[in-house]
């Protein structure tokens, strides 16, 4: 995912992210200056969806037009890598493949 919030804020003639957590205030959505700050230099991990409805209503914009999805070719896509097993006491060992266990003759 692409987050544009950027972009939105530019065609709204807002500037700086002070300029839009003052009217984020406005419109009733208080976020600290750090939380803005993420925002608006990065991608969020996660945005609470209170928060998005306050952000869209001040952009006039979408959910859509702030988190743009990015395709990616199958074969980009990360592979998982099995776990390594932790070393030292106390280690949990994680085994990789089917479960075997013996079933005694009838």
């Amino acid at each position: 995912m692409r987050w544009e919030l950027r972009e939105r804020a530019a065609e709204r003639q807002i500037t700086t992210s002070a300029e839009l957590r003052r009217r984020l205030a406005a419109a009733g959505l208080r976020i600290s200056a750090g939380k803005m700050s993420g925002w608006w230099s990065t991608t969020p991990v996660s945005v609470r969806l209170d928060d998005l409805q306050v952000l869209c209503a001040v952009l006039a914009c979408e959910p859509s037009d702030l988190l743009v999805r990015e395709v990616t070719a199958p074969s980009a896509r990360p592979r998982l890598q099995p776990a390594v097993p932790a070393r030292g006491a106390g280690a949990v060992v994680q085994r990789l493949g089917p479960l075997r266990r013996s079933v005694p003759p009838l």
